[in-house]
């Protein structure tokens, strides 16, 4: 069953996102000093107003991804994903299953281990508190930890195919990416660092603390 977050449907993003929002300020040559310190009163009030509301949103990300970590919290138990029905890898339209191995880039780090739950797959629509995907990272004597979630929605040159876009689909306010292209899964795809620090932000694919050798 779907919970508080609720269902965000492939959908253009009617929130702030995570772009960070700037007031647009007319620079005006005073003639007095008078009349630089009037002006200057303005662009204040928008900066703070754009303060504001990046805090807002902030928190309200924050909220969110707290509750992402309370519904996805017993699944340091790899058992317990196991039991929920995450599999390692996933089987693609050809019964081919792929992405069964420790994925990791030449020089911007490593994700790791990829449990895929088939029926979250099958489904389009993306659920924040039901990922499609729970990223282990290798830990020490090789004991995997769950470090990362990552919401999945099969492209247009997925196989078997999935949404085409536009729209592109969101989670959490945010477009999702491609970033393995054809001849590769082309899915749409977004990773949340909720259990892992990650030096190169809460939502990047790749984590330099991570590794898989």
């Amino acid at each position: 069953m779907k919970t508080s977050i609720g269902r965000i449907h492939w959908k253009r993003p009617l929130g702030l996102g995570l772009a960070v929002l700037t007031a647009a300020a007319v620079v005006v040559i005073p003639t007095v000093a008078l009349a630089g310190s009037e002006a200057a009163a303005p662009n204040a009030s928008a900066h703070a107003m754009a303060g504001h509301d990046m805090a807002v949103h902030e928190a309200a990300l924050e909220d969110e991804l707290a509750q992402v970590r309370a519904a996805t919290a017993r699944f340091h138990d790899l058992d317990a994903a196991l039991e929920a029905g995450y599999e390692l890898g996933w089987v693609n339209g050809s019964g081919i299953r792929i992405i069964t191995g420790c994925v990791f880039h030449p020089t911007l780090g490593a994700m790791g281990y990829h449990y895929f739950h088939p029926g979250l797959m099958a489904d389009l629509p993306v659920d924040p508190l039901e990922p499609e995907a729970l990223v282990y990272a290798p830990g020490e004597n090789g004991k995997l930890k769950l470090a990362a979630v990552e919401w999945v929605v099969r492209g247009p040159n997925s196989n078997p195919p999935g949404v085409f876009p536009p729209p592109i689909p969101t989670v959490l306010g945010m477009e999702m990416h491609i970033l393995v292209p054809p001849p590769g899964p082309a899915f749409y795809l977004m990773h949340a660092w909720v259990w892992k620090p990650n030096p190169a932000g809460m939502f990047a694919d790749w984590n330099p603390e991570v590794s898989c050798s």
